[in-house]
């Protein structure tokens, strides 16, 4: 079976955790749509996050379309936590950028496609909330093609837009007119099919241009864009043939070095930590010794891999996919797993410009807090706690107020 890793990202009430839940409802994972506001979504599960509404830390589920196991990553779109992102990007084969038919391109939907375009991570854009009152289509599309990306492609035109009945027809090989814009787009890209285009564009079969638009998706050269809304649901099923149509597949040699990447550090009931890796290489078991990190070494104690919704135990965490590893008693957000990948500990977003001072509310607790800013220091390095021996007070770097 394949796998891809996939990540939604956003800017904050784009609607990208509700568009996560509508995916697990279409793939039969939940047989209930979580609501945000209600705090009954299946990735935000932090006290904060179900209080305040919104993402705060990455969560992943999985569900599955038809040969495609996929692992989706729901990610912040507050730009507060945008070192959340950062660590998220370096794992995945692909991405949905989700931006709002209401709101349109925002400021952190333009930080979030630089940086996509910069990494090379293969994107789909999905226009939600076209049932909302003031939803924009052709002239957001104009706004995306400007402020975005150029090579934008609309895979189908929505009808019905601000009305709570609006819906999307998908464009298929039956319009001509959509084949003929595709063929353009494409050939800009490839002279092959530029000159086939030249000499007969009607012959160009339909096929033909799928397939190019699959691969030319993958290289970052041309990002298809789906209209619809995660409430309601129209327009979904298309992006989810899109997802397994025109997203790359993760690969990896299984039998090779071990390679992989730890981008989330989780506490379980027993304090244990728990590590979130992308295994790009090689193949771990319970009980293999691992190197991580500057000089970390620890047996893995219990391996699990997400399937259908949650993780569950495995025999075994193969390249390719996404998984959590038990036993690592010192890794760090960050570190790699034995061979470190290509591009690893690389800075994407600029780090925290601003900085507070933490002081114990009870001065006899001052161990007890720093124990515990050293803990979330381990699952958000750039937190970066630092005691000043001076004043007799500890330090944390923010990326804002939230």
């Amino acid at each position: 079976m394949r796998t891809l890793n996939l990540g939604i990202l956003a800017h904050v009430d784009a609607g990208k955790t509700s568009l996560t839940e509508r995916l697990l409802h279409a793939a039969g994972v939940i047989d209930e749509i979580g609501s945000v506001d209600h705090g009954s979504t299946q990735t935000d599960s932090l006290a904060l996050e179900l209080r305040r509404g919104i993402t705060i830390k990455s969560a992943v589920v999985s569900f599955v379309v038809g040969d495609l196991t996929v692992n989706l990553i729901d990610t912040p779109g507050h730009p507060d936590f945008i070192a959340e992102v950062e660590r998220v990007l370096g794992v995945l084969d692909g991405v949905v950028l989700v931006v709002s038919a209401v709101e349109g391109v925002q400021a952190q939907t333009r930080v979030l496609m630089r940086t996509l375009q910069r990494l090379g991570i293969p994107t789909l854009l999905f226009v939600n909330k076209i049932d909302r009152r003031g939803a924009r289509a052709d002239d957001l599309l104009r706004d995306i093609a400007a402020k975005l990306t150029p090579a934008a492609v609309a895979m189908g035109t929505p009808v019905g837009t601000g009305t709570p009945g609006a819906a999307v027809v998908a464009h298929d090989g039956s319009d001509a007119g959509f084949a003929t814009r595709l063929a353009g787009l494409l050939a800009e890209h490839d002279d092959a099919l530029l000159a086939a285009y030249v000499e007969d564009e009607a012959a160009l079969p339909y096929a033909r241009l799928r397939r190019e638009l699959a691969a030319q998706t993958a290289r970052t050269l041309v990002h298809p864009v789906f209209f619809g809304s995660a409430m309601t649901g129209a327009g979904v099923s298309d992006l989810v043939a899109g997802i397994a149509e025109l997203l790359p597949a993760s690969h990896g040699d299984a039998d090779g070095p071990v390679s992989g990447s730890v981008f989330k550090v989780d506490r379980g009931p027993a304090g244990e930590k728990i590590a979130y890796v992308r295994l790009f290489a090689g193949t771990v078991r319970p009980w293999d010794q691992l190197e991580f990190g500057p000089g970390g070494a620890a047996k893995v104690t219990a391996v699990s891999v997400f399937d259908r919704g949650g993780a569950v135990p495995a025999d075994a965490l193969e390249a390719g996919r996404i998984g959590t590893l038990r036993g690592l008693g010192d890794v760090r957000v960050g570190d790699a797993i034995g061979r470190p990948p290509a591009g690893a500990h690389q800075q994407v977003f600029a780090p925290p410009t601003l900085e507070t001072a933490v002081v114990p509310v009870r001065p006899a607790e001052k161990g007890l807090l720093h124990a515990a800013l050293a803990q979330l220091a381990e699952q958000d390095p750039l937190i970066d706690v630092r005691q000043d021996d001076v004043r007799q007070e500890m330090h944390v770097s923010l990326y804002g107020e939230v």
